[in-house]
């Protein structure tokens, strides 16, 4: 009797997986000859380009005047007028470097100069100081004759203080006879 039963058991077990056996897929073919229309009910549109970066030109303008302003008030104080001795007679390259100047402070009104006068170490300091005073005086009056307001400039005279070479010779003398211009 054990037997029919393991052989019952096996009978159910075969019809119960065929009952639940695999499912089928269902599959759909094309006549051969058959067109397929494709449609796109879509709109699609590229998408915007990418913004350019935004340049603030007020702040670029700015910015170069304020290097512009830079450049010639370093220029207004980087030439040195230079003096024949005992003279504080302006030479045609003087009056060219102070109508260069005038321009620069014509064009920047907010610019005010200090002119120092020097001379070279012979004479006596009291004379030196007073030639020194000429000299300034010289470079200021020719920059009021070119248009500069004379409130905007001052002058000094050193004398023989500051001697830019401190060799005893005539070309340290030459170098130390001049007019300087000091921003402030």
């Amino acid at each position: 009797m054990t037997s029919r039963w393991y052989f019952a058991i096996l009978v159910l077990l075969v019809l119960a997986l065929g009952a639940t056996g695999c499912a089928k897929k269902k599959t759909t073919s094309t006549p051969p000859g058959a067109q397929i229309e494709v449609t796109d009910d879509s709109k699609w549109t590229p998408p915007p380009p990418p913004e350019e970066p935004k340049v603030d030109e007020a702040a670029l303008a700015a910015e170069a005047a304020e290097r512009a302003k830079t450049e010639a008030v370093a220029e207004l104080t980087s030439v040195t007028i230079n003096f024949s001795f005992d003279s504080y007679e302006l030479n045609e390259e003087a009056r060219a470097i102070l109508a260069l100047k005038a321009n620069i402070m014509r064009r920047y009104s907010d610019v005010d100069v200090v002119i120092e006068g020097h001379c070279d170490e012979r004479g006596t300091e009291e004379y030196n100081l007073a030639l020194g005073e000429r000299r300034a005086r010289a470079a200021y009056e020719h920059l009021v004759i070119l248009g500069v307001d004379p409130g905007r400039m001052s002058i000094v005279s050193f004398g023989e203080e500051r001697p830019i070479d401190p060799a005893h010779n005539e070309t340290a003398w030459a170098k130390n006879r001049r007019a300087e211009f000091v921003v402030q």
